[in-house]
């Protein structure tokens, strides 16, 4: 299953359909120059680990800004 570049949440629901277990990690900028979108979480990293859970890196989509 490939889950980066996806919207968490139709990640899990795919995942919990399928009775995988899954660990999420939020992954935040190391500035707060960009404002960030909280609502709006995307998989930018998965990782099968030993056990056949999927680990799941998520991080905020940037706004959009108007000038």
């Amino acid at each position: 299953m490939n889950a980066v570049a996806r919207i968490l949440g139709e990640v899990e629901a795919e995942l919990q359909n399928l009775n995988i277990k899954y660990t999420v990690i939020r992954t935040y900028p190391t500035r707060d120059f960009f404002s960030v979108d909280d609502k709006t979480l995307y998989v930018v990293r998965q990782k099968l680990l030993d056990d056949n859970t999927y680990e799941l890196i998520v991080a905020a989509k940037m706004r959009k800004e108007v000038l």
